[in-house]
């Protein structure tokens, strides 16, 4: 009789749910993309490389897995963008109910609305952190509001919504859009000292929640997307940024999405793999430097 497989191939004393701090929640959909279809395959070429990866963490010198961290089973409910979101709502619900960190790994951006939902009624001060290329604040896309298009709409309504790396968007999402608290890729690289990740960190409430698109790198470094975009952040950039809110504030859960795998590139599903790793890392290592 086989094991029950376990992230990154943890021994199951850390993959047991009754001992996990952390739940890892895959969602494998892919309903609303418009252009570069594959991000349901995302989770398991995740998975397949967090297998295959070192775990002990030399930056913070600490074996992450070792919080235990518990691999549910997938969201596959995909018969509408709806239907989707409530069944990830639900599902991070019943586990934040159980007092764990619940994290997640898609499938496109509009997995992350119901996540968010059920993180911001927990929590009546969360900040959303958003990484990503595309703005994302669409009302309605292709007559759903639980589009990609429209992953962050929701929490631009609801929540302190701080948006990093933007450089890509349409004029109907200027109107709901805070200038003050997007941060564009332009200005970003503009900026030698990085000052502004002082301000994110200004800006942030006591508890977050991060939100990762793939995308929000740049192509050159994390190709294996459905809609890359030229001059994106880098790795130790992003990094850098999510020590600073980890230091700053409370990171109550997090989710990356829009990993889209390719034969011929499998660096884009290790960095996925290895900056998952990192959040936990940071999460559970407030001191971390």
């Amino acid at each position: 009789m086989s094991s029950k497989r376990t992230f990154a191939g943890i021994p199951e004393e850390f993959g047991d749910y009754n001992n996990a701090s952390a739940v890892l929640i895959p969602v494998p959909y892919d309903g609303t993309s418009t252009w570069g279809k594959g991000a349901d395959m995302g989770p398991e070429a995740f998975l397949h490389a967090a297998e295959n990866m070192e775990l002990y963490d030399i930056e913070t010198d600490s074996e992450p897995f070792r919080i235990g961290v518990f691999l549910d089973e997938p969201v596959h409910e995909k018969s509408t963008p709806e239907s989707m979101t409530d069944a990830v709502r639900e599902r991070v619900s019943k586990h934040l109910e159980d007092g764990k960190f619940v994290t997640m790994f898609g499938g496109e951006h509009s997995v992350s609305i119901g996540a968010m939902q059920a993180y911001a009624k927990k929590y009546n001060d969360l900040t959303v952190v958003q990484i990503d290329a595309h703005a994302d604040l669409r009302e309605s896309y292709m007559g759903s509001a639980c589009n990609h298009a429209c992953a962050l709409h929701w929490a631009s309504k609801n929540t302190n919504l701080i948006q990093v790396g933007i450089r890509s968007m349409d004029t109907c999402e200027l109107e709901h859009m805070d200038m003050r608290q997007t941060f564009f890729a332009h200005d970003i690289a503009a900026d030698r000292e990085d000052h502004w990740m002082n301000d994110v960190c200004s800006m942030l409430t006591d508890n977050v929640y991060i939100t990762i698109d793939l995308d929000g790198f740049d192509p050159s470094i994390m190709p294996s997307t459905g809609t890359p975009e030229p001059g994106g952040l880098g790795w130790y950039q992003v990094l850098r940024l999510l020590r600073k809110i980890n230091r700053k504030a409370n990171v109550v859960g997090f989710d990356i999405v829009e990993l889209k795998p390719v034969d011929l590139d499998k660096s884009s599903d290790f960095l996925a793999a290895k900056l998952y790793y990192k959040l936990l890392a940071y999460s559970f290592d407030q001191g971390a430097q």
